[in-house]
């Protein structure tokens, strides 16, 4: 008895090895390279929050200043009388550069889908650079201090961030199929990880000279990044020559293969002859719209368990170090050393939950799996002794289960939600569903921020952990309509193979 060709499961990597070529490692390694120098740039602004507040409030530094000079004098041309005072603006530029980079997600997914991907991730590279070297160097060289100054940088730099994940997500679903996608986006995704390593290696370098230069290093490397991707970064297979994704029609085994997860197996042939785009004779499909892209199936439930899920990791971003000298007294150094094992932990999880994700040819029960496992594990993570071995073991399955499962839908699951059947054949739905489902996110993360600092404050840390876990068990709950369905299509392909047997 033969098996419908959308049940033949085929092995994950056959399809992937059979169709990589050397365009394809090149652009897996610019695309990759390139979002790792935005998440330096944002890395290094943490690493020297320190020597900033210090530049910004000198006279704590220097006890003799009062009997050089008059003390007003002294003080007239900085921001901030006290390190306190300092240090809350620097976590209000925090909360500005998220929001706005959640804005901007939601535009330059639009943009990316209507210009070339190539030019608007160059151009937000290079952009984004110069606003680094005013924000740090320039302003430093020239001792210019003003708050406003600061915080519309600190907006523009977030907009011009925004353009990174959805082109480099994007151009990533333009050249790699559904044949190994988790996998190979399991993997790719540890760019974000790689680059806050970046990040913290140049900026310690060059710290001792002044934090300036600390800026002004990872700023020159963005910028020749950027010049390198507007020379060689290809955004599509047709460039060269080769086969779009989905076009090779004529052999079904391959076209299964490069089918996405999110087509809706139980919808007849009518209804997959059906596209969302309006049937033209051009060649180049026109890019849906915003409120198209959020019916697309799947986008919003993705959007809001997302929401959830990156609150809660880039509070492991944000407050890790800070909570392991805060709560065990340990030097501020060796806590940030520490805190690496939480991305060690995501980069393995991405990597070997998108792999198990590409035999099963479902997401959501891999997802569901993995975050039942992380609400024990933030349990027991809440009550880590102190002992530095046990806690990065701990912290490693944590962000096992947590970063495993973020990297999946921030990357191979918005590509099989931007190539589902109502899109298929055009690669303009990508960057803008990438664009909602990172956006949503990324409000969610900034809203959380505020939070964990005011429920830590109020309540301690035990309750922020409860606050963690409830988010976790409110992704599950969003896909949760997906989890049954998945599991459903996943029962159903297994009864088929008993008979067909």
């Amino acid at each position: 008895m033969a098996l419908p060709g959308s049940l033949r499961r085929q092995p994950a990597n056959r399809g992937l090895v059979s169709h990589c070529t050397h365009h394809h490692i090149v652009v897996f390694l610019l695309t990759f390279f390139s979002y790792s120098l935005l998440h330096a740039s944002r890395k290094t602004f943490s690493n020297v929050k320190v020597s900033i507040s210090s530049q910004w409030t000198p006279s704590c530094l220097n006890s003799t200043a009062p009997e050089l000079r008059p003390y007003e004098l002294w003080n007239s041309s900085h921001l901030f009388p006290n390190a306190e005072e300092a240090t809350l603006f620097l976590g209000t530029l925090d909360t500005i550069f998220l929001f706005s980079y959640a804005v901007g997600l939601f535009v330059s997914g639009i943009v990316g889908d209507r210009l070339n991907l190539r030019w608007v991730l160059s151009f937000g590279m290079c952009s984004s650079a110069l606003v680094v070297f005013f924000f740090g160097t320039l302003t430093e060289w020239l001792h210019f201090y003003n708050k406003w100054f600061y915080c519309c940088l600190w907006v523009v730099n977030g907009l011009l961030q925004s353009t990174g994940w959805p082109c480099v997500v994007a151009v990533m679903g333009n050249w790699f199929g559904k044949a190994g996608r988790g996998f190979v986006f399991g993997l790719w995704s540890a760019c974000a990880s790689v680059g806050n390593i970046l990040g913290a290696f140049l900026a310690s370098c060059v710290l001792r000279y002044g934090y300036e230069y600390a800026f002004l290093v990872t700023a020159s490397v963005q910028f020749a990044g950027g010049v390198v991707v507007f020379f060689g970064l290809l955004t599509s297979p047709k460039e060269v020559g080769l086969p779009e994704l989905g076009a090779d029609e004529d052999d079904g085994v391959e076209e299964d293969a490069n089918r996405p997860l999110m087509d809706d197996d139980d919808a007849d042939d009518d209804d997959r002859n059906y596209s969302i785009q309006a049937t033209d004779t051009d060649s180049q499909p026109k890019a849906i719209g915003f409120f198209q892209a959020c019916c697309l199936p799947g986008v919003v439930l993705y959007s809001l368990a997302y929401a959830c899920l990156k609150l809660v990791n880039y509070s492991f971003f944000f407050w890790l170090p800070f909570y392991l000298s805060n709560n065990f007294g340990w030097k501020e150094a060796e806590a940030d050393q520490l805190s690496i094992w939480y991305d060690v932990g995501g980069i393995i999880g991405g990597t070997i939950q998108g792999l198990i994700s590409d035999v099963l040819q479902k997401r959501a029960p891999v997802l569901a799996i993995s975050l039942l496992f992380a609400v024990g594990s933030l349990f027991g993570y809440s009550r880590s002794p102190n002992s530095k071995p046990i806690n990065a073991v701990i912290m490693a399955i944590t962000g096992f289960f947590i970063g495993g499962p973020s990297n999946m839908i921030s990357s191979a699951i918005s590509a099989d939600l931007g190539r589902q059947d109502l899109v298929r054949g055009s690669s303009e739905a990508l960057a803008t569903v990438t664009g909602i489902v990172d956006g949503t996110g990324s409000i969610g993360a900034a809203v959380g921020q505020y939070l964990v600092s005011l429920i830590q404050e109020n309540l301690g840390w035990m309750w922020v952990f409860y606050f963690f876990i409830l988010m976790t068990s409110s992704t599950i709950l969003f896909i949760s309509p997906l989890i049954v369905r998945e599991v459903k299509l996943l029962l159903h392909e297994r009864r088929l193979r008993m008979l067909a047997e």
